[in-house]
C-alpha cells in the first residue's frame, strides 16, 4: 500500500510539473501579446492623437477613440488571463512547497532514527565483532556488504535532504516572483480600467454629437465606401486587362489567371513562400481598418467592405514595396490620390493614397525599395495608406502576408 501511495504521489508530482511548465509557456505567450498591445496603443496615441491643433471631424474623432478603446479592452482581457494563469501557477507552487516540506520532514525523521539506531548498535556491538562473529566467510562477506550498504544509504539520505531543500528554496523564490508579478498585473489592470473609463466617457460625448448628425455621417460613410469600391473596380479591370494581354502572347484564352513564364513562376513561388514574413509597406504604422466585410465601428447599422487594410502612419511616411517585382501600373483617379500596383508573378500588391510617386511603370524593384510617400490629410491629421494583396483577380487578407510585428 505504501509503495502504491509513493508511486501515486510521484505521478501526481510529475503531472503537476508538466502542468506548471504549460502554464509558464502560456504566460510567456500572454506577456508577448500584452506587450504588443501596449505598443499598439502607444502608436495609436502618437499617430492619431499627438497633434491636438488639428480640428478633426466628429466622425474621425469617434473612429480614433473607438480604435483605442477596442485595443485597450483586448489588453485588459489579456491581463486578466495572465492574472488567472498566475493564480493557477501560485496554487501549484504552494502545493509543491507543502509536499516538499513534508518530504523533508519525513527524510529528517527517518535519518534521525537511523543515526539513533546506529549509535545504539555501535554501543552494543562493535562492527568488527559483528563481522568476525560470522559462522563462515560468506556470512562475513554479507555482513560487511550490509554495513557498507547501510553507510551508503545514510549518505544518500543526506544528499536527498540537501537536494529537496534546494528545490524547496527555488520554489519559494519562484513563488515570491509570481506573487509580485500578480500584484503588478492587478495594479496595471486597474490603471487600464481607469483609462478605459475616461476614453468611454470621451466617446459617449462624441457619440451624443454623432447621433444628432447620424444621417449625415451615414451618408459620409457611404460616399467613402463608393469611392473605395470605384478604385477597387478600376484595379480589378486593370488586372484583368493585364492578364488578357499577357495570355494573348501565349495564345491562351482566359481572363482570370496569368500564364507565367518560368521566371515569373519562380518569383510567384518566392512571394508565396514568404507569406507571414513580408515587411510592412511603411516602417511605422498601426492597422485602423481590417480586411473584408465588417460592421462600421460606430454606425452599427452600416456595413463597410475593404479589399485590403488601412494603416495609419507618421506624417509624409515613405512607402516601400513588400517584395521584389515590377511596377505594373500607376493609377490616378478624379478626387483621389495615386495608387501604385506592383506585380510579383501572379501576385499583385496595391499601395493606395499616395502624395508622391518615385517610380515609373515597368520599373523593376527590390524588396523594401521606396516607391513614394503617403498622403497626409491636413483636415484630419491622418496619414493613411491603404494596402492590398491580390492573387491574380482575387483579393487576399494582407495581415496574413505581413510580418506580425
Amino acid at each position: 500500500m505504501k509503495v502504491f501511495i509513493r508511486i501515486f504521489m510521484t505521478f501526481l508530482f510529475i503531472q503537476n510539473h508538466v502542468v506548471c511548465q504549460d502554464f509558464k509557456a502560456k504566460q510567456i505567450g500572454l506577456e508577448k501579446k500584452s506587450q504588443k498591445l501596449k505598443e499598439e496603443i502607444n502608436q495609436i496615441n502618437s499617430l492619431l492623437f499627438l497633434n491636438k491643433k488639428i480640428k478633426k471631424s466628429t466622425l474621425t474623432k469617434a473612429e480614433d477613440v473607438e480604435l483605442k478603446i477596442s485595443i485597450r479592452k483586448e489588453l485588459i482581457s489579456i491581463n486578466n488571463q495572465q492574472v488567472n494563469s498566475l493564480e493557477k501557477l501560485i496554487n501549484i507552487n504552494q502545493r509543491d512547497i507543502s509536499k516538499y516540506r513534508k518530504d523533508i520532514e519525513k527524510l529528517k525523521t527517518d535519518y534521525s532514527e537511523m543515526i539513533d539506531n546506529a549509535y545504539k548498535s555501535k554501543s552494543k556491538q562493535n562492527r568488527l565483532i559483528f563481522i568476525f562473529s560470522s559462522e563462515n566467510f560468506l556470512q562475513a562477506y554479507k555482513r560487511l556488504n550490509y554495513l557498507n550498504q547501510y553507510s551508503s544509504y545514510r549518505k544518500k539520505q543526506v544528499l536527498n535532504i540537501e537536494k529537496k531543500t534546494k528545490i524547496l528554496q527555488e520554489l519559494n523564490k519562484d513563488l515570491i516572483v509570481q506573487k509580485q508579478k500578480r500584484r503588478v498585473l492587478v495594479e496595471n489592470n486597474r490603471q487600464e480600467q481607469r483609462k478605459l473609463i475616461e476614453e468611454q466617457n470621451q466617446q459617449n460625448k462624441i457619440l451624443a454629437d454623432l447621433k444628432k448628425k447620424s444621417k449625415s455621417f451615414t451618408k459620409q460613410i457611404r460616399i467613402k465606401q463608393l469611392k473605395a469600391e470605384s478604385i477597387d473596380k478600376e484595379i480589378q479591370k486593370l488586372i484583368r486587362e493585364a492578364i488578357v494581354l499577357s495570355n494573348k502572347k501565349e495564345k491562351i484564352n482566359t481572363s482570370d489567371v496569368f500564364k507565367l513564364t518560368p521566371e515569373a513562376k519562380l518569383l510567384a513561388d518566392n512571394f508565396r513562400s514568404n507569406k507571414g514574413k513580408l515587411p510592412w509597406p511603411v516602417s511605422k504604422g498601426v492597422i485602423i481598418q481590417k480586411y473584408g466585410m465588417q460592421t462600421h465601428p460606430l454606425v452599427k447599422t452600416t456595413k463597410i467592405k475593404s479589399s485590403g487594410i488601412t494603416i495609419a502612419s507618421v506624417d509624409n511616411a515613405k512607402v516601400r514595396t513588400v517584395f521584389e517585382g515590377q511596377v505594373m501600373a500607376i493609377l490616378s483617379f478624379k478626387n483621389s490620390n495615386p495608387t501604385i500596383l506592383v506585380k510579383h508573378g501572379n501576385y499583385i500588391t496595391a499601395y493606395k493614397n499616395l502624395s508622391k510617386v518615385y517610380v515609373k511603370k515597368g520599373q523593376y524593384l527590390d524588396s523594401k525599395e521606396t516607391i513614394g510617400e503617403v498622403f497626409t490629410n491636413l483636415e484630419t491629421g491622418r496619414t493613411i495608406l491603404q494596402f492590398s494583396v491580390f492573387n491574380a483577380m482575387k483579393p487576399e487578407n494582407p495581415t496574413s502576408w505581413l510580418y506580425n510585428k
